[in-house]
């Protein structure tokens, strides 16, 4: 069989990209608008052509670059566009906002390169954000369909199948593939001839389906213990509230008074507030990794050691290799491995494709739950999105 080659966009540190790798497909390009993370690349794959900002290159150019010939077929074009503009913790602006934009841009790199896979990665939000957000004190009568909830992902999937693409797409917790952490991310695939079908897990939480139970963190860390940790310090005045918090234990833990002091004005704020003053606990996977493991509604504390996380156990969970390089401060370090993808989310993507080239059997697992969210499978959003929008007129690109 011949090499099935790849061309990455929105790189990051390339955990995508390194489980396509294990899949077996040669990633021949990558693309990455940040300095310090194009030098993350050029440190650990220094073959590989990495192209700067997307937006500075045409379909022509980018086939030069990757030193494919004017009409060579090209396998497949991964990327994850930039997701804060989809998500759900932001001010929702969607692809009318500015980073929004360049999800325009690789959507029509798909349809200029016209690859024979392509693969669209983004976060939960992008399942739910309007295409043109209307403020509640804004809306007078029915919304229309651009305006209701999924209107985004609605118009991305209109505008791939309108360019020849059979499309699935999924909502994925990576713990059941085998990353060592509960981290959910939407993934898009697309073929010319036939929609594939959803990524096979290899995983279940309790071990269903007589898979493998998910994999701790205490698995994931496992030989780290005598090594010096690379980590940010939490200050004094939080410390002494993580002193008296257990392995698992979070805020909820403490004392009511000090729970109101540890807190502050955020105790009197709704929602769950889970992120706060949490330990990680030993016999699970991880929470999901965040650009900062000290941020105070997202703090990622060791379950016995009174620090964050370090940068050696942030690429055990997302499944980097010991020995990748990263540049840039530690901060920069935290963010590139906690945007990226985990290993084995991307090796599953890679598995599925390959498996479909070479024309072998790929194993479903009926009524397999691929997240702990609803309305988020293909199928169940499809029925979802079609009742909000049964009375409207459809809208044109």
């Amino acid at each position: 069989m011949k090499k099935i080659r790849a061309l990455s966009f929105f790189s990051g540190a390339m955990g995508l990209d390194i489980g396509l790798e294990k899949a077996g497909i040669d990633v021949i390009l990558a693309c990455e608008s940040e300095k310090f993370i194009r030098e993350t690349i050029k440190l650990n794959r220094p073959k590989i052509k990495v192209l700067e900002d997307i937006n500075n290159y045409s379909a022509k150019e980018i086939r030069k670059e990757a030193g494919l010939k004017a009409k060579e077929k090209i396998d497949l074009i991964v990327g994850g566009p930039p997701c804060q503009a989809f998500s759900t913790a932001g001010k929702r602006l969607s692809i009318n906002e500015n980073r929004g934009i360049v999800f325009i841009k690789y959507l029509e790199l798909i349809k200029e390169l016209n690859p024979t896979y392509f693969v669209i990665e983004n976060v939960r939000g992008l399942l739910s954000v309007p295409l043109k957000h209307v403020p509640h004190d804004k809306r007078k009568g029915k919304l229309k369909t651009k305006e209701e909830k999924g209107g985004t992902l609605n118009y991305i999937l209109n505008y791939l199948n309108n360019i020849g693409y059979k499309v699935s797409f999924n909502l994925y917790n990576s713990a059941n593939f085998g990353s060592p952490q509960i981290r959910e991310r939407v993934i898009i695939i697309g073929n010319k001839k036939e929609k594939l079908p959803y990524l096979t897990p290899t995983h279940s939480q309790y071990g269903e389906f007589g898979l493998k139970p998910w994999k701790t963190f205490k698995a994931a860390v496992k030989g780290l213990n005598n090594i010096n940790h690379d980590y940010v310090k939490f200050p004094e005045s939080r410390l002494k509230y993580y002193k008296k918090l257990k392995e698992g234990q979070n805020w909820r833990n403490l004392p009511l008074k000090l729970q109101k002091e540890a807190l502050g004005n955020s105790y009197y704020l709704g929602g769950g507030k889970t992120g706060f003053l949490r330990r990680l606990g030993w016999n699970k996977p991880s929470p999901t990794l965040v650009t900062d493991p000290m941020m105070p509604a997202t703090d990622l504390a060791h379950p016995v050691e009174n620090r964050p996380l370090s940068i050696q156990e942030y690429k055990r969970i997302q499944e980097f290799p010991d020995d990748w390089k990263l540049a840039g401060s530690i901060r920069n370090q935290y963010k590139q491995i906690g945007n990226a993808v985990p290993v084995s989310l991307g090796r599953a993507i890679g598995k599925l494709i390959v498996n479909h080239i070479l024309k072998k059997k790929i194993k479903i697992i009926n009524n397999f739950k691929y997240s702990r969210y609803l309305y988020t499978s293909e199928l169940n959003w499809n029925n979802s999105f079609s009742k909000k929008i049964s009375n409207q007129k459809s809208f044109n690109f």
